[in-house]
């Protein structure tokens, strides 16, 4: 009875990863100097000769969070944060429609967002970030969003109001960047920064148009 309750759960098992792999992934690499990353992007032949592919896994929980979103949902969404982003934009001084804009592709606006990384929230803090800023609760919208926007603010004075620079450190890590003495050659972060930038610039868009319809 044990071995055929065993042989239940292990089916059970690979169903279940097979239906996940199948729908969602992560590319996990490695690069020489033994530094793992994820991303859900994989990786080309010429990225090959920097990194090493080692695992394809379901991907990141968080990107879960977009599925079946449009403009609509994700503004209805980010309505219920409206306020704890303009305080802690005024607070430490880091325009609210950046924030909107790591928001909306770290977690489409879910505050229960996690990844296969193990990061957090709405602005998915990583649990050793998020202690050193304070937060004790990553699933706190409030507190999230004071986090993220607090380390988002020192990274941004940190690369001298580079925010490409800021980018590449929220995404891949200010270790990352020094190593490369710029964005790290991660498409990945490539990628991030490519659709925060596009959605900074689509909100800035909105405030505008807005701003002159009044």
């Amino acid at each position: 009875m044990q071995n055929q309750l065993a042989t239940l759960l292990c089916l059970a098992a690979l169903v279940f990863f097979s239906q996940q792999s199948q729908a969602e992934k992560t590319y996990i690499y490695k690069e020489a100097d033994g530094t793992v990353w994820f991303s859900n992007v994989k990786p080309s032949a010429q990225d090959s000769t920097r990194y090493k592919l080692i695992q394809v896994k379901g991907r990141q929980t968080a990107t879960r969070s977009c599925l079946g979103m449009n403009d609509s949902k994700l503004a209805a969404r980010a309505r219920l944060y409206q306020d704890d982003i303009a305080k802690y934009s005024n607070e430490f001084r880091v325009d609210s429609k950046l924030i909107m804009a790591v928001i909306r592709n770290e977690s489409c606006f879910d505050k229960a967002a996690v990844s296969s990384a193990g990061a957090e929230g709405l602005m998915q803090l990583m649990p050793a970030t998020a202690e050193s800023l304070g937060v004790k609760n990553s699933f706190s919208s409030r507190q999230n969003i004071r986090g993220g926007t607090q380390y988002l603010s020192e990274l941004i004075k940190k690369y001298q109001n580079n925010i490409t620079l800021a980018l590449a450190a929220y995404n891949a890590g200010p270790g990352a960047v020094a190593k490369y003495d710029g964005v790290p050659p991660y498409p990945e972060t490539e990628k991030y920064i490519e659709r925060v930038m596009k959605s900074y610039r689509d909100y800035l868009r909105e405030y505008l148009v807005a701003d002159a319809g009044e």
